[in-house]
């Protein structure tokens, strides 16, 4: 049983010790040429004017929130899909109310105009 640990635990240290020594190379190998318009904010050589914050509209956010969430119940509802009939009249029952409340969130979600872009 622990032979099967052990393999995990090496590719574990492995993936560390891989990570740590590519940091260490990378910062012993790179030019180390420091100059004023290279610490500035922008590297584009231009100075900054007035406020760096951009305000976005939270719509954008919840779009985003909507989508991933919608996405990951749908990937819930194929692997039920595939096996529907050897789970019984009971699990359809089940995923019928759960298809129910998806749809219910969907609507809220319409109602309140969360899937518009304006």
């Amino acid at each position: 049983m622990m032979n099967a640990y052990g393999v995990i635990y090496a590719m574990v240290g492995l993936g560390v010790a891989f990570a740590a020594v590519t940091l260490i190379a990378a910062k012993l190998l790179r030019p180390r040429v420091e100059y004023a318009r290279k610490l500035t904010t922008y590297e584009c050589g231009m100075p900054a004017v007035g406020t760096t914050e951009v305000k976005l509209n939270i719509r954008f956010y919840v779009f985003a929130l909507l989508f991933v969430l919608f996405d990951v119940e749908t990937l819930f509802v194929y692997p039920w899909a595939v096996t529907a009939r050897a789970l019984g009249p009971i699990a359809i029952a089940e995923m019928g109310i759960f298809l129910v409340i998806l749809f219910l969130g969907l609507a809220y979600a319409w109602a309140k105009g969360a899937l518009q872009w304006e």
